[in-house]
């Protein structure tokens, strides 16, 4: 006997839980399938285990997408504080950390338990290691087959996520599932990524590996301000992960490594202040010692005091760090990516509902729609958002 429900969900994300809980609560009957073993588990590594579950300064603006309005109606009916309180509900404590950053005093597995908890609570059906094999548009809605049977539904919702992290079971099924049902998917890529660099540039850079230091990271239409670290493979840290977004394959990033300094002038200063001290020492008391001394030894500056330097000496040793401009050699990919950027394209979605405008009951929700947020919470904040917005309305 054919099993049928009111609305079937395929993911047990963050997005797709929320949905659930949401839709059950209006008293749908919802079915959540996902292939996992276990619900949430992008939430279950994030943040280093902690969970950075929202960003209080969560705005339109922090979110890449060919349509940068789109985001807007979700975002705007289900905010961050909304959110805060859903955790107050359940005794979930949380602090801020830098930027905005929100996330769990404890566990992040307090979250995922908190959705489990829910959806056991407003009737939702929950079936994991569960494979979907078809998906057929039917007069009534759309029938689902899966390995041990099949189910219908009126309505149906996609929130299997991008294509980032395969390990974790990422897969690009909402976006083929979209193209079958006549949808457009925008370019995809990974987003949120380490940068690599060519095999020159990583033998000059060696000795700097496992340094991190603050900068302001440019790339394309983005300038984040934040940390950056070497890597043996190229690039990484909050700043190059925010740049990761912005930038395309065969243009550079420029690393402004003293953004609010100028350093000749800075220099010039420490030469009539105490001209004996050598130009190391000077220096390192503007930047990490390591990068102090790559920066001396790759403009081969002669060991002299400060007084023995001329300014314009001092001055063409600045320039080079203003800014330090690389051309990567391409990203870490989805391997490492924490999101994926483009997706089902929103010209194809009802950005109130999040429903497909040719296929009635077919909704696509969080990371495989093309909406991708900055690094910081900012994509949960758009899978809480949209799976609300469609769980309103499926």
């Amino acid at each position: 006997m054919v099993k049928q429900h009111d609305i079937v969900i395929i993911g047990a994300g963050a997005a797709g839980m929320m949905c659930a809980v949401e839709a059950a609560r209006r008293g749908r009957s919802v079915l959540v399938i996902d292939h996992a073993k276990a619900p949430g588990e992008k939430i279950r590594i994030s943040g280093g285990g902690r969970c950075n579950f929202t960003n209080i300064h969560c705005s339109p603006k922090n979110f890449l997408s060919d349509n940068p309005h789109f985001a807007k109606s979700a975002l705007a009916r289900y905010t961050p504080q909304d959110f805060i309180a859903r955790l107050a509900v359940h005794g979930i404590a949380w602090h801020e950390k830098t930027l905005g950053q929100l996330f769990c005093d404890g566990s992040a597995r307090q979250i995922v338990d908190m959705f489990v908890t829910d959806m056991r609570e407003a009737g939702v059906d929950l079936r994991l290691s569960t494979v979907v094999e078809a998906v057929e548009k039917t007069d009534a809605g759309f029938a689902i087959r899966l390995a041990d049977g099949a189910v219908v539904a009126q309505s149906l919702v996609i929130a299997t996520g991008g294509k980032s992290i395969p390990k974790m079971g990422a897969t690009g099924y909402a976006y083929r599932l979209a193209e079958e049902f006549g949808l457009n998917v925008t370019e995809t890529r990974p987003g949120l990524v380490p940068l690599t660099l060519d095999p020159v540039r990583l033998s000059e850079w060696a000795p700097l590996a496992g340094l991190a230091l603050p900068v302001r990271a440019k790339a394309g239409k983005g300038a984040f301000d934040e940390a950056m670290l070497f890597t043996h493979r190229g690039l990484s840290g909050p700043a190059i992960l925010q740049a990761s977004s912005y930038w395309r394959e065969g243009t550079d990033v420029a690393l402004d490594i003293l953004p609010d300094l100028d350093l000749a002038a800075s220099l010039r200063q420490a030469k009539k202040q105490n001209g004996r001290q050598a130009l190391l020492t000077a220096l390192a008391d503007f930047l990490p010692r390591r990068f102090a001394e790559w920066v001396v030894a790759d403009a081969a500056m002669p060991p002299k005091p400060l007084a023995d330097l001329p300014d314009r000496a001092l001055e063409a040793l600045a320039a080079r760090l203003r800014p330090l401009t690389v051309r990567p050699a391409g990203s870490e990919g989805y391997r490492t990516a924490e999101v994926t950027l483009g997706g089902v394209d929103t010209g194809g979605l009802d950005s109130r509902t999040l429903e497909a405008m040719t296929v009635p009951g077919l909704f696509f929700i969080g990371e495989c729609v093309d909406v991708t947020g900055w690094l910081g919470g900012y994509n949960f904040q758009w899978a809480w958002a949209s799976g609300h917005a469609a769980g309103q309305a499926a």
